[in-house]
């Protein structure tokens, strides 16, 4: 791991039309070879998107096995480039990071896991602190890059599940914008089965429920690539009205509604390789099962 760590330095310096290129090329290359992860995200492609041809769902999920690898190797500017470099290369929508907005009360900001997650995260780390979710990974080097990486502009609490939801609650409560990913299936605890692209997914129920408890406001913020291998933007969206209301499912179920026609946009830059259906209600076949 520290090899490749050293490897990511060194590209870091790298323009960035060469290193996109780079990664494409070996996201390419991933995809012919990481079977399971394309069986995984054809998968998704074909529950969520029947309208589409195969030839079509197969161009999308090459597109997003080089879309993944360019974010894993462009997160060396992320964690080593100058300010000066990340502001050029980070566009804000609709302008700069609205950081009186997310701070003069408590603020969720909502960010589904499309592969440039972690360039919302540093455009609002450059102008203010955060706190976050975090899972700590397994190898040591990498897990303290990262940790680095993630913290350093500003201060950053990262949080783990077995926190549990009070040092969350504290933060928001301080007026310390939370950072939060909540399109994951994490089994049945604290989720609730509401449709995704019309199908059932175990969905996290935290981001209505935290909102409820603690009246915080709900501004969703993605990362996508511009086109050229020009950088990427940043789009913070505005603050939901009227959420999470008194039904928890039908706040989560418009979380999801959300994320949907975000995806549409961007296809191939959302987190397929994910068994996002994994959980099944009522004992229900898995429905990542390869035909015999």
């Amino acid at each position: 791991m520290k090899l490749l760590l050293g490897i990511m330095w060194l590209l870091h310096w790298l323009p960035l039309p060469v290193l996109g290129r780079f990664g494409d090329a070996i996201g390419s290359l991933l995809f012919l070879v990481m079977r399971t992860r394309r069986h995984i995200t054809l998968t998704n492609l074909r529950l969520c998107m029947p309208e589409l041809s195969e030839a079509e769902r197969i161009d999308i999920a090459r597109r997003h096995f080089q879309a993944y690898s360019r974010s894993v190797w462009e997160r060396g500017i992320l964690w080593w480039a100058s300010e000066e470099r990340l502001k050029r290369l980070i566009k804000v929508e609709p302008g700069p990071v609205p950081v009186e907005e997310m701070t003069s009360r408590p603020t969720i900001l909502l960010c589904p896991h499309f592969v440039c997650l972690d360039v919302a995260g540093a455009s609002i780390a450059m102008v203010t602190s955060a706190s976050s979710m975090y899972v700590q990974q397994k190898n040591a080097a990498f897990d303290q890059v990262l940790r680095a990486g993630r913290a350093r502009f500003q201060p950053v609490k990262l949080f783990t599940r077995q926190d549990g939801i009070k040092p969350i609650l504290r933060a928001l409560r301080d007026k310390l914008p939370y950072f939060m990913l909540p399109d994951m299936d994490f089994g049945e605890k604290d989720a609730e089965f509401v449709p995704f692209f019309g199908i059932e997914a175990a969905t996290l129920t935290a981001t209505a429920r935290i909102a409820a408890t603690t009246g915080a406001q709900v501004m969703p913020v993605i990362a996508t690539f511009l086109p050229g291998y020009q950088g990427w933007r940043v789009k913070f969206y505005p603050v939901w009205d009227n959420y999470p209301g008194p039904d928890m499912v039908a706040a989560t179920r418009r979380m999801n509604e959300f994320i949907e026609e975000r995806v549409r946009e961007a296809p191939a830059e959302y987190f397929w390789t994910h068994k996002r259906f994994k959980t099944r209600p009522n004992g229900e076949a898995s429905l990542y099962q390869r035909s015999k």
